[in-house]
């Protein structure tokens, strides 16, 4: 009985005989742990019980209006005192009673007037009985809910892992496509510089050209949802480029589509490479201009979430990541489209998944900006219904730092020199490309297959310019090294770095260091000659400075 003295029982005493109440009530109103209840009202027993928070009930089966057996199925037809203990009190001592007693619900049948020890102990008996039954179905709701978050958990996590497989094998494939698209570019330029080609022959250059611009698009999207892609960031106010949109994303969705912009006042600094950021909205916009069928509204709001509002917006409870508690400037896509079911949003950012037909979309556009987003320091979600259209929310972490003032376009023009340019490239047919390139636009050029064979060029005497050099080759020396062997030996000379894919050797979570150039893969003649006469006219400069 210990055991059951550890719990408080609240007793509801029903009967219609006020002598009931001086029987029972007197020995009990002196036991510690017990709180008795009297009333006269059966068919109040519901609301009684309630009240009362009773966890046993004592019923007289005998009254006038509703009797024991009536407070029986009262009690028992109500969720919230469905499992309260019923003891019923009746001068009736036989079978038949009994039996219907126990099978309407009652826990125990006891014969008026029980010993006042004997009755003490049943109540207590099953107060504690009742007090375990909750304690148990507390347990079974705790557990389901842990089982829940458990299974939401290792869904989140099955996901982010599958995200992350698919983004390496992106990379990857990426990495390999960029260095065969440049031989193939690479080759075509020299035909056109060479001028071996009739005009009926340059126009299929042309197309040709065409072509490794696409798949350069392709290469560079994957890498962007692997979040691999370089990014050139920078401190950037937002307010300009956004509110600049409307005519360009105008022409995007056509004459029948509204385009409205609600940009928040003083926008926070954001660091980002503006050019994504561009293809990301742009991207956005033609699925949005798809999924509205040509016609409706597209909004793009943005405004400032400071630490407290981005944590309401979830935030800082990204699946599986963490995400640190800061401020955030929050830019919504919105459209009028068809919208999205669960099935489709769950997979919405994986890459080529599309729900358009066959040849009209490659399934890139939102798994680019998921990498692009997450690469940046930010987060990406989606709010979609069917019918109901497709809100994109981005949210990218804001920058103390005062906005980098817009550096001048560069010019496309090819232009050559005599300078000296050291090749380094382990590919064979890109680096043969790529001298013949350079040399037809007036430079002199040494070429290696590696990196030591270009250290031992350098430390032979071998005076350059400019260092053009692969990131990603074999050998004991890598190009960072080499880098650093020619800042060292040749401080004049400038460094620029090419390659497919560096992440992990020049890039750290896809961001370039301050003061390292690099000319991504695929790359044109022209883009080579632009960003060569540049870096050349820096180093110019740097010259007479230094003099």
């Amino acid at each position: 009985m210990s055991d059951n003295l550890s719990h408080n029982c609240s007793v509801l005493l029903i009967d219609d005989e006020l002598i009931a109440q001086d029987l029972i009530g007197d020995h009990l109103s002196r036991q510690p742990g017990i709180r008795l209840r009297y009333d006269q009202h059966a068919e109040r027993a519901v609301d009684l019980c309630q009240e009362t928070e009773a966890n046993v009930v004592l019923v007289d089966l005998r009254m006038p209006g509703a009797d024991g057996f009536d407070v029986i199925r009262m009690l028992r037809a109500n969720a919230d005192t469905a499992h309260v203990p019923i003891i019923l009190l009746s001068s009736e001592d036989d079978a038949e009673t009994k039996a219907r007693a126990f099978a309407l619900g009652a826990n125990d049948y006891l014969v008026k007037w029980p010993e006042a020890r004997e009755l003490e102990a049943r109540i207590r008996y099953h107060c504690a009985a009742y007090h375990a039954r909750r304690q148990r179905d507390a347990a079974f709701v705790e557990l389901r809910q842990r089982e829940e978050e458990l299974r939401a958990s290792q869904a989140a996590l099955h996901q982010a892992q599958k995200m992350e497989a698919i983004g390496q094998l992106t990379g990857g494939v990426a990495h390999d496509f960029n260095n065969v698209l440049q031989i193939i570019s690479g080759n075509l330029h020299l035909l056109k510089m060479l001028a071996l080609v009739s005009p009926q022959g340059l126009v299929r250059v042309e197309n040709a050209l065409a072509g490794v611009e696409r798949g350069a698009r392709l290469a560079s999207h994957l890498l962007a949802f692997a979040r691999r892609q370089p990014l050139q960031s920078a401190v950037v106010d937002l307010t300009p480029m956004l509110t600049d949109m409307d005519d360009m994303l105008g022409h995007v969705l056509g004459p029948r589509a509204q385009v409205v912009t609600d940009i928040g006042p003083q926008l926070w600094n954001i660091e980002v490479d503006v050019g994504q950021l561009n293809n990301v909205i742009l991207n956005l916009a033609i699925n949005a201009r798809d999924a509205m069928n040509g016609e409706g509204t597209l909004t793009i709001r943005a405004r400032n979430l400071d630490a407290d509002a981005a944590r309401l917006h979830q935030v800082n409870a990204a699946a599986g990541e963490h995400v640190p508690h800061a401020d955030y400037v929050l830019i919504e896509i919105a459209d009028t489209g068809v919208g999205m079911s669960e099935a489709v949003m769950q997979r919405a950012f994986e890459p080529f998944f599309t729900t358009k037909p066959t040849g009209q979309g490659t399934g890139l556009g939102l798994s680019m900006a998921y990498g692009f987003v997450k690469q940046s320091g930010g987060e990406i979600t989606l709010q979609s219904r069917p019918g109901e259209g497709t809100c994109v929310q981005i949210y990218l972490p804001r920058n103390e730092a005062v906005a980098a003032a817009d550096s001048p376009a560069e010019s496309d023009t090819m232009a050559g020199g005599a300078e000296t340019i050291l090749v380094v490239e382990d590919e064979e047919a890109v680096r043969t490309a790529t001298v013949a390139m350079l040399a037809d636009l007036g430079y002199r050029v040494l070429a290696s297959p590696d990196a030591d064979h270009a250290a031992q060029l350098l430390e032979s005497g071998a005076r350059i310019d400019l260092l053009f050099t692969d990131v990603i080759m074999p050998g004991k020396l890598t190009s960072l090294e080499l880098s650093e062997l020619v800042k060292r030996d040749q401080p004049h000379a400038q460094v620029l770095f090419t390659s497919g894919y560096a992440e992990g050797v020049l890039t750290h979570d896809g961001k370039l260091p301050q003061g390292v150039n690099l000319l991504a893969k695929p790359y044109t003649v022209e883009t080579l000659s632009t960003r060569i006469r540049q870096m050349l006219r820096q180093r110019a400069a740097s010259t007479i400075t230094a003099a």
